[in-house]
């Protein structure tokens, strides 16, 4: 579940966390669908691309605060790299979540 402490709005989203190498090289990769958000930690290199990707998602960077510092939309097959440094990336199927910049966000 995730609630944004700034209007005080539950997602009652499953997070999966992609806390290891592993993990984060393949993300979302090859799936066809998602009903969860993925949060990658333990990020050295903020950047991001859609290669194997068969939807879109929305991307969200925060801080060491949980807050979102940016946010994009990407289609399959994109790269993008964030203008400021981030600690935290979380990605869900576009649409799917109603976060703004400033936002802060709890991860339950």
């Amino acid at each position: 579940m995730i609630l944004n402490k700034t209007t005080n709005e539950r997602f009652d989203v499953k997070i999966t966390k992609a806390d290891t190498f592993f993990k984060r090289l393949i993300g979302l990769m090859g799936r066809k669908d998602i009903d969860f958000a993925m949060l990658f930690t333990n990020i050295k290199n903020p950047s991001i691309h859609t290669h194997f990707m068969r939807f879109d998602i929305d991307v969200y960077f925060l801080d060491k605060n949980n807050k979102v510092i940016e946010k994009t939309t990407l289609k399959p097959w994109k790269f993008y790299r964030p203008s400021k440094k981030a600690e935290y990336i979380l990605e869900t199927k576009k649409d799917k979540l109603k976060i703004k910049i400033g936002d802060c966000l709890e991860f339950i």
